[in-house]
């Protein structure tokens, strides 16, 4: 009886031979099943800057409070926060500990039409789904000069030669051949007191001062989000700020957005100086956010002819 042609060998299925069988490859996780605790610190500053300031064509962090069903006096508390959308956030952790996801927050910002925010944060959201989902696994973060997480993004790299500035970054960008240009404050203004400001231009930088001072009007570049942009110069690159104080600074959302975050950054302006900078007879209250603030007064006959050196020695201490 003639015997079958022997053929190659069966490849062992799993579990039919002593060796290990194939490996499944885990697809990553929906992010409607990550929790909260996956999204890091460095996208939550981020959604600050889209959402804590209050603003008529958007919708800000209210709005997602009351998407997640919060109260009117539960709102009223948390806008005493210095970060009130990092607090509606930690706060719904809390409530809701299995329906505070990832994918949920995606789904509301969609429903709100926050599709900048979408845009923006879209590869950063994308690294929850590496954290695993429990949240007493979830991997510690790296730490940042001030002893928080470091932010996601390094420092852009240099711009090649010839090529043109990228939009929201400082005109003069690469100068230190680093890609980032640091300024020694940033100036915190309203357009109304724009002349003040180019004053201030002449005294500090084109003066025996020689200081270099981040200007929003005349450093950045269009076509990009105000908040964002303001945040990243405020918190990275500028080592103080000079808030200038008059009426209009007052009706201003986004200087009172620029004060309170740098505020934040640094509670009681420690670490991030801030100088008050009072310009103009005001007929309003001195900010009270402010108060505990020493400022420089140029409204002050009596000490007018040393202001501008007052202000920049300031400026210049370590």
């Amino acid at each position: 009886m003639a015997t079958a042609p022997a053929g190659p060998d069966p490849v062992p299925g799993p579990g039919s031979g002593p060796g290990p069988g194939p490996v499944a490859v885990p697809s990553p996780p929906d992010l409607h099943a990550v929790p909260m605790v996956a999204l890091n610190y460095s996208v939550r500053r981020r959604l600050g800057l889209y959402l804590n300031p209050r603003a008529a064509a958007a919708a800000d962090w209210t709005a997602l409070a009351e998407e997640l069903g919060c109260e009117y006096l539960e709102i009223r508390r948390l806008e005493a926060r210095p970060d009130p959308t990092a607090a509606l956030l930690e706060d719904w952790q809390c409530r809701c500990p299995g329906g505070a996801t990832v994918g949920r927050l995606l789904d509301l910002l969609r429903r709100l039409g926050r599709h900048d925010v979408l845009l923006d944060l879209a590869d950063s959201v994308g690294e929850a789904r590496r954290h695993p989902s429990a949240p007493s696994r979830a991997a510690p973060f790296p730490q940042g000069r001030r002893g928080g997480p470091a932010r996601l993004r390094p420092a852009p790299p240099a711009p090649q030669a010839g090529s043109a500035p990228r939009p929201g970054r400082s005109v003069r960008e690469g100068e230190g051949g680093n890609g980032t240009e640091m300024f020694d404050a940033f100036i915190c203004y309203c357009q109304k007191d724009l002349q003040f400001v180019q004053e201030m231009i002449r005294e500090l930088e084109q003066t025996e001062f020689k200081l270099k001072l981040c200007v929003f009007d005349r450093d950045v570049l269009p076509g990009t989000c105000v908040w964002s942009i303001s945040g990243e110069l405020i918190e990275r690159r500028c080592r103080r700020m000079v808030v200038v104080i008059s009426d209009d600074y007052l009706e201003s959302d986004e200087c009172d957005f620029q004060t309170k975050f740098a505020l934040s950054l640094s509670p009681g302006a420690r670490l991030k100086r801030l100088i008050p900078v009072k310009c103009k007879t005001m007929k309003n209250e001195f900010p009270s956010i402010l108060r505990f603030i020493t400022i420089c007064d140029y409204t002050n006959p009596c000490t007018k002819k040393w202001f501008w050196m007052r202000l920049a020695k300031s400026l210049m201490l370590p």
